[in-house]
């Protein structure tokens, strides 16, 4: 029953407890970035399954870029205060199996938190095209907003990825990046969604 949890800020190493485990970013969860991180804890449970109590993991972030800000609704880099990612969403698997629509209970109890501590003008989430479809955000009443455009990601001979400087006579490879579903939920109602 919902009424068994509560949801509470948790700080960027709880959250980063769950992420490790269970979110399929695990291999970059280490390096999340963290703001306005969301827990989910059922009430009186100590058991063994629980990670310090935690259940789920919600965190709002900043824009990882102002260019998704321009794209999504022409906004300019000064004109991007309230926006928002949800970033990383996590439940643990057993009670995401036992708990029907927990998922979406507590995204929405997330974002209703978000709201009274902070000034929300939008909320955006992407669904890796490679993982899930963003089911949720639909059940959540994100609005769809089609693929992400596509993009190429260059990998060196030994098979990691680059990350940041030239590439220009390396041994390797550029691969199709997975595209991303786009999702947003607007509650600045002067703002023009363009995708």
């Amino acid at each position: 029953m919902k009424s068994d949890y509560t949801i509470d800020r948790v700080s960027k190493s709880e959250a980063a407890e769950l992420l490790l485990r269970f979110h399929y970013l695990k291999d970059i969860s280490k390096t999340f970035k963290s703001g306005y991180n969301y827990g989910l804890y059922k009430k009186n449970d100590f058991s063994p399954l629980n990670i310090g109590g935690i259940q789920g993991v919600c965190i709002f972030t900043g824009l990882p870029v102002p260019e998704i800000a321009k794209g999504a609704f022409g906004l300019e880099r000064h004109e991007q205060q309230g926006l928002f990612e949800l970033s990383r969403l996590c439940i643990h698997p057993t009670t995401q199996q036992s708990e029907y629509n927990i998922t979406s209970w507590f995204v929405s109890k997330a974002i209703r938190r978000l709201r009274k501590e902070t000034s929300v003008r939008g909320i955006i989430s992407y669904a890796d095209s490679d993982h899930h479809a963003g089911t949720i955000y639909r059940a959540c009443n994100f609005r769809y907003c089609g693929l992400s455009e596509p993009k190429k990601d260059f990998y060196f001979a030994d098979g990691t990825k680059h990350s940041r400087g030239r590439v220009r006579g390396s041994e390797g490879e550029w691969r199709e990046r997975s595209r991303k579903h786009r999702y947003v939920m607007v509650f600045d109602k002067n703002l023009e969604l363009l995708w």
